[in-house]
């Protein structure tokens, strides 16, 4: 085998690693798993089953913080908007994914917008956006946002240069508006390689679970590679503000990137754990009248396992 294909192997394994491990930080959590339990039987090498435990840990720990993040918020009515924008396969997705495991979907929710309508390009570019921000009380996180316009549509000729310059005009505007509304925002560009996005993508084309997440417009950014560098540059250069600074994360490391990210998420507010109220079970009625009806056995699922 070359040395290649062996990097590519290794790589899909790492990926089914971390398939396996997502399935595992849910039900660690849930059904009371220890650790130690966990990693009693764990044949790889010391270094990954130590760097596997310390991720386990950590993010158990900030998912905690996350909780607490999410009662502060819904207390004090705050009003939060995070973005999050990078290279396809940057790991935007998985840190989404992480922050909102084991929150309230009520209070913390995702905007994943596709690609507008025809109706939606004769509007004011933003106007499609503003009906996802937040209520008091709420969090939303954009998978990728309004910098559309700067990223994938500069690069591949989706809008012409006087929108382009227009919409550089308007987003620093546009997001003080925000800030002035109440509204805290915060953006992160996430941040990898040259050679960790090519692995990435030949990992997803040998694994059949991951195909469908390349699509024609991913494999036509991975040719355009130096172009979407040089307008990532200027979007950096022209839109980071005081109000809405950008934060880049290095993300290489698809784990020490979530918790690096999750950390700094955290710190952006002050936040406090909140005093929750006690909570008892109510005992249950029993009614001397009622017998329940069993459930015809035609409607009850096969029990295959």
């Amino acid at each position: 085998m070359s040395p290649e294909h062996e990097n590519i192997a290794r790589r899909i394994h790492r990926e089914l690693l971390d398939h396996n491990d997502e399935e595992l930080e849910l039900e660690l959590a849930e059904d009371e798993y220890s650790l130690d339990k966990l990693f009693e039987n764990d044949i790889s090498d010391s270094d990954e089953k130590q760097a596997r435990r310390l991720y386990f840990s950590e993010l158990f720990r900030l998912q905690g913080e996350l909780v607490k993040l999410q009662s502060w918020v819904v207390k004090t009515g705050h009003k939060v908007v995070i973005l999050f924008e990078g290279r396809d396969a940057a790991g935007k997705g998985g840190v989404i994914k992480r922050i909102t495991q084991r929150l309230n979907p009520r209070v913390c929710r995702v905007a994943a917008l596709p690609a507008p309508n025809d109706r939606e390009r004769t509007q004011w570019y933003f106007q499609r956006y503003v009906s996802h921000l937040p209520a008091a009380g709420e969090i939303v996180l954009f998978d990728r946002s309004w910098y559309n316009r700067a990223g994938v549509e500069k690069v591949m000729g989706f809008c012409d240069d006087d929108q382009y310059e227009e919409f550089f005009r308007t987003v620093p505007e546009f997001e003080r508006m925000l800030a002035r509304s109440g509204i805290q925002l915060i953006k992160y560009w996430f941040s990898i390689s040259d050679q960790e996005q090519h692995l990435r993508f030949l990992s997803r084309i040998h694994d059949p679970l991951k195909q469908w997440k390349l699509s024609p417009m991913d494999l036509e950014s991975r040719r355009r590679w130096e172009d979407y560098t040089k307008a990532k540059e200027i979007m950096l250069e022209r839109t980071h503000i005081a109000e809405a600074p950008w934060w880049v994360v290095q993300a290489d490391d698809k784990k020490t990137a979530r918790l690096n990210c999750i950390h700094h998420l955290l710190g952006q507010m002050p936040y406090e754990e909140v005093e929750q109220p006690a909570i008892e079970l109510p005992e249950r009625q029993r009614r001397e009248d009622y017998s329940r009806v069993p459930t015809p056995s035609d409607l009850i699922i096969p029990q295959i396992y």
